[in-house]
């Protein structure tokens, strides 16, 4: 994959920095490393915390490990003249300025290429063995989602029940999370993005929760909206009903070959249809692998086609400032005439009244 994104762009090497990319390329999870990809070969530069680690995790991916006593940076520019390179592709969306200026001005002799979002838009496109990895994560964020459930009652606070997702997840097996732990509640669960506060829990409303499980290098993303109260009004049930249908919608459609904005347009067209038009106002999804937003972003302004093997989130939602909100995401395997959509709990309108 490196080698085609050196022939496509025309250069001798590409600088791997950023650490989602030294995760995917070589297959390293420490937190010290960077990476020289030549065509001829491969190297990965860390300190003497990591050397076995990387022998472990980076050399069976190709990669010759050279370590670094003092300064990074000196050790990769002399590998890079070594290497005769002269033009040079490096991840300037992730780069520092500093660093890029260090680079710079200890090869002057080298033209650099920015790479922009290459290296991201050739992890899209997801292995069986990266797929398989995906379903683990979700069937975690499943299983811990079914555990935290009971423990929902008036009093405990947004963060405990954050927290206690968090704790079943890694029960189950997860590294960590695959972002901030979203639990929303009542008038909050109108704030797309309200991470958990001390807010406590009071009936007569939505709650609202969207996680992930961080698992062997592969993240999760999911999120549920449920009622909690005896007395749930007819527009609380509306809201949900027309989220779950626009949902429904835009996964009845995925398949290969559909472009991302007309999936958009489906759950949106529904939403605005339906008079909430203006209640949802992100996009509809995205990508996720080794991060949690990746691409293909699903919204109204890209223009890229799915594939079969890219995994994406399906994620509408309708947003009442002093109500409340609804949200239902799924994650979402492409295949070449249908979605497979990966979590198995339930997305029927679940109220819990005690």
């Amino acid at each position: 994959m490196l080698n085609k994104i050196l022939n496509e762009k025309n250069i001798d090497a590409i600088l791997i920095s950023d650490k989602y990319s030294l995760r995917y390329f070589t297959g390293f999870t420490g937190t010290t490393g960077i990476a020289l990809a030549v065509k001829e070969k491969k190297f990965f530069f860390t300190d003497f915390r990591y050397v076995e680690q990387a022998k472990i995790e980076v050399e069976k991916n190709g990669y010759e490990i050279v370590v670094i006593e003092r300064k990074a940076s000196d050790k990769v520019v002399e590998y890079i003249k070594n290497a005769k390179v002269k033009k040079l592709g490096i991840e300037d969306n992730s780069m520092s300025l500093a660093i890029f200026n260090e680079y710079k001005n200890k090869l002057e002799e080298v033209d650099f290429e920015m790479l922009g979002n290459s290296l991201q838009l050739a992890r899209m496109i997801k292995r069986d063995d990266e797929i398989e990895t995906i379903k683990k994560a979700v069937e975690i964020a499943d299983k811990a989602f079914a555990k935290v459930l009971p423990l929902i009652k008036e009093g405990v606070t947004e963060k405990y029940l954050a927290t206690e997702l968090e704790y079943e997840m890694k029960k189950l097996g997860a590294e960590s999370i695959s972002f901030e732990t979203i639990v929303a509640s009542n008038y909050r669960s109108a704030m797309p993005h309200g991470v958990a506060s001390d807010k406590k829990i009071k009936k007569e409303g939505f709650i609202k929760f969207d996680f992930g499980a961080y698992y062997n290098g592969y993240v999760s993303d999911m999120t549920r909206t449920i009622y909690f109260g005896e007395n749930i009004s007819d527009k609380h049930k509306e809201i949900y009903n027309i989220v779950l249908e626009a949902q429904l919608k835009a996964i009845k459609a995925v398949k290969a070959g559909i472009k991302v904005s007309e999936l958009d347009k489906i759950a949106r067209d529904y939403i605005t249809e339906k008079g909430y038009g203006n209640k949802f106002g992100h996009g509809l999804g995205h990508g996720i692998g080794v991060e949690i937003h990746e691409y293909p972003y699903v919204n109204s302004k890209s223009d890229i086609i799915l594939k079969e093997g890219m995994v994406i989130t399906i994620e509408p939602g309708i947003y009442i400032e002093g109500f409340g909100g609804v949200r239902i995401e799924d994650d979402v395997v492409v295949k070449k005439d249908h979605g497979e959509v990966l979590n198995k709990t339930s997305k029927e309108l679940l109220i819990i009244k005690k």
